[in-house]
């Protein structure tokens, strides 16, 4: 029988994908459309065995996981939520760098008693309270986080942070340092039984592109 060599890369959708495609083209992936203009979401590349699917970031994890991916370029804030189940963290890509923090109206004193906290990051924001002992109301949102605090939905938000010029923009100041966050290269773990040659193969392409500037 036939060893499978086709791999599956799953990007997400943004600037993890466009810090992600410079990388893989230093490890001599390209593909053969411009994802930037076309509207197809699978894409053949300059490798005739590699393909990528474009999908938003919160996927990637569940389409690796499942094995509809063979590998995956995903946030460390994506996969400590999902959990990481059936998935292999092979490297830091150390690209799309930011912070997880905390985030309320600038000069404004907080609650003392439950906090309500807005975010689309449920597991690490209620760990990051449960660390700290305090008890929060979790609010989940799948977006347009700076809102909430600023009509009264939520005392504060927990949220990716860039530059804090979004924060800065609708009145709201950074608070809590939760963790630092940066994207990783991930590995369905039966495809890295099932097709490890061109896996190694890829991802040792992959950690020499990223020694290369």
């Amino acid at each position: 029988m036939p060893v499978a060599t086709e791999l599956t890369i799953a990007l997400a959708k943004g600037r993890i994908l466009d810090e992600t495609l410079p990388l893989l083209a230093r490890a001599g992936i390209e593909p053969v459309d411009d994802l930037a203009s076309s509207r197809k979401l699978v894409f053949a590349t300059s490798n005739k065995d590699i393909k990528l699917v474009l999908i938003r970031s919160a996927d990637v994890a569940t389409y690796v996981q499942y094995g509809a991916a063979d590998l995956g370029v995903a946030g460390k804030d994506v996969l400590l939520e999902h959990g990481g189940e059936g998935l292999y963290e092979r490297l830091d890509l150390k690209i799309a760098p930011c912070r997880m923090m905390t985030a309320g109206p600038a000069g404004k004193t907080l609650p003392r008693g439950r906090l309500k906290v807005a975010t689309k990051y449920p597991g690490i924001t209620r760990q990051f309270f449960l660390d700290q002992g305090r008890q929060v109301e979790l609010i989940k949102l799948y977006g347009s986080m700076e809102l909430a605090p600023v009509v009264g939905l939520a005392d504060i938000i927990v949220d990716l942070v860039d530059t804090g010029s979004t924060l800065k923009a609708n009145g709201l100041a950074p608070l809590d340092h939760i963790m630092d966050i940066s994207s990783r290269l991930i590995i369905n773990r039966a495809s890295l039984k099932m097709k490890n040659r061109p896996i190694r193969e890829l991802v040792d392409r992959i950690e020499n592109a990223l020694k290369r500037p």
